[in-house]
């Protein structure tokens, strides 16, 4: 189905003219903090050094990614030399991946690399890690184990038992579903894989958590955590891999040998200053803001069960994050309502950002048992700390004539 082109008056380029935009994918991106964008300025033209140099212009770049690194450690309970500047999140996950596995590769027994244990990961996995495992799983000649979730869209955890067995040399479930918001019991998974497969390494991508959950305690739960900077109101283009002392990991990016020779290449000065800032901001303001965010989010569920005949929601409400709405609507295809959300000027998404205009069905809903039909007919609706009363009001004004509408 083409999309149609046009301007309208939002900031982000609407195409509903004359008409204010509301935004309801926080989890693809969020609107950069301005305090985010403040700490970045001075490192966009007058602090310009190149942090691998050794004047000064270059020892002040360095300064401003040595506190921020400092500022990030801090924040999610890490020593400095555990925290890896990436350029995404997707990179992080790749690393991670990657990494461990190749460094795994890499020991020679008689002679010859060693071929690492299996690796195991969540079905419903975002694609940088689903599509990391399987090829680097491919090109090493190692199995790859795909663990099922529930109908709740929780990872099985009978099955992950199953799958962890001595040899696994790595694990990867993540915090939060970037789809459907579950927050998963990484606890439980922590202790299941630590009991299993004592020798494996265990991988959470946490890019969805950041704005509601305790980073610390995610972080003392996995040997590798994601993070990535624009999900927290930073920039796009800078990740953060945070890998615990002793976690051996080969680089996917070669070079320069910058992050203590783990990831090559010149360090974005003004993107991970902001990334810090925002991150700070995150933390600070978590409590205040989750609680709003959460009444939206149910006022907005709730409206729309009750106005649009045979929706159901997706998932338990108790299992997710509070910016997280996910409904599968019966007879409609979830990617044609969000373009006709899109031209009524609302934002929203058919599953991931990343998979946008795919005609496959969400991953996420087959792994949780739906038939294909039913995993095409979801959509995503995520909130965030900017979202108001009148966006959600917009969107449960549209949303039901636009299913009727598809529907005849």
């Amino acid at each position: 189905m083409g999309r149609l082109t046009g301007t309208g008056r939002s900031g982000y380029g609407g195409r509903q003219t004359g008409t204010v935009r509301a935004y309801l994918d926080h989890a693809a991106t969020t609107p950069m903090l301005p305090e985010a964008v403040e700490a970045m300025l001075p490192y966009l033209s007058g602090t310009f050094g190149n942090p691998s140099g050794s004047h000064e212009e270059a020892r002040r770049a360095r300064r401003a990614v040595d506190d921020a690194r400092e500022q990030v450690a801090g924040l999610v309970g890490a020593d400095l030399g555990e925290v890896v500047f990436t350029g995404s999140g997707t990179e992080a996950d790749n690393l991670a991946v990657t990494g461990v596995l190749e460094a795994a590769a890499a020991v020679r027994t008689g002679g010859r690399p060693a071929v690492p244990g299996p690796v195991v990961c969540s079905a419903m996995e975002h694609h940088a890690v689903l599509e990391a495992c399987r090829a680097t799983a491919r090109r090493l000649g190692v199995e790859l184990r795909e663990v099922p979730t529930d109908p709740r869209g929780l990872v099985d955890l009978e099955a992950l038992a199953e799958a962890c067995t001595p040899d696994v040399s790595l694990v990867s479930v993540m915090a939060v579903n970037n789809e459907i918001g579950t927050v998963q019991p990484l606890p439980a998974v922590a202790r299941l894989v630590r009991r299993r497969s004592p020798d494996a390494r265990l991988h959470t991508d946490a890019v969805q958590a950041a704005p509601w959950l305790d980073l610390a305690d995610l972080t003392a739960l996995a040997d590798l955590t994601t993070l990535s900077a624009h999900k927290f109101g930073g920039p796009k283009g800078v990740g953060v891999l945070v890998v615990r002392d002793g976690v051996r990991l080969e680089p996917v990016v070669r070079g320069g040998g910058q992050e203590r020779e783990r990831r090559s290449g010149t360090h974005d000065v003004p993107g991970i200053v902001a990334a810090a800032a925002a991150l700070a901001l995150t933390v600070a303001r978590r409590r205040e803001v989750a609680g709003p965010v959460a009444g939206r989010r149910d006022r907005l569920v709730d409206g729309l069960l009750d106005r649009v005949p045979g929706s159901s929601e997706t998932g338990d409400r108790a299992d997710k994050v509070p910016g997280h709405a996910h409904l599968c609507i019966d007879g409609i295809d979830g990617e044609e309502l969000v373009i006709l959300l899109d031209d009524a000027g609302i934002a929203s998404s058919a599953g991931a950002a990343c998979s946008s205009g795919a005609v496959a069905p969400s991953h996420v809903l087959v792994s949780m048992g739906m038939d294909k039909d039913a995993a095409r007919s979801g959509i995503r609706l995520t909130l965030g700390a900017t979202t108001t009363d009148d966006e959600v009001d917009r969107v449960l004004d549209v949303v039901p004539g636009l299913v009727d509408g598809l529907r005849h």
